[in-house]
């Protein structure tokens, strides 16, 4: 998945409608009009969500004689997941590295050193 892709699948996720549509897509195909009925707002509107899922690559369209029913293309989350599991990684390994340095630090605390001293009077 390209820069450009992956934005405008993070777009099309950032409006709560859509998220709700992929959600409701996740349990099967469903039409435009299936889409709409919980919103309060016309097809024309839920359209236009559908057109940016497709255009980020999240939905497809086909043809079932007068249905085109929306289908959720799921292996887009399988790119957008590696993607997230890179940086989950790399943030995992940094947590990972700071705990050995604060265990370290509490090692020291444990037994402090004792500073030198002086000769006696």
């Amino acid at each position: 998945m390209d820069n450009d892709q992956l934005s405008r699948v993070f777009a099309a996720l950032a409006d709560p409608t859509r998220r709700d549509m992929v959600a409701r897509l996740a349990d099967g195909d469903a039409t435009v009009g299936e889409l709409a009925r919980p919103y309060d707002v016309s097809i024309q509107a839920v359209s236009k969500h559908i057109k940016v899922l497709t255009d980020a690559g999240l939905v497809s369209q086909t043809r079932e004689a007068q249905r085109r029913p929306c289908h959720l293309e799921a292996e887009v989350f399988d790119l957008m997941t590696a993607w997230i599991d890179r940086y989950r990684r790399q943030a995992q390994e940094r947590y990972e590295r700071l705990d050995a340095v604060l265990a370290e630090l509490r090692a020291d605390d444990d037994h402090p050193r004792h500073p030198h001293q002086g000769a006696a009077s």
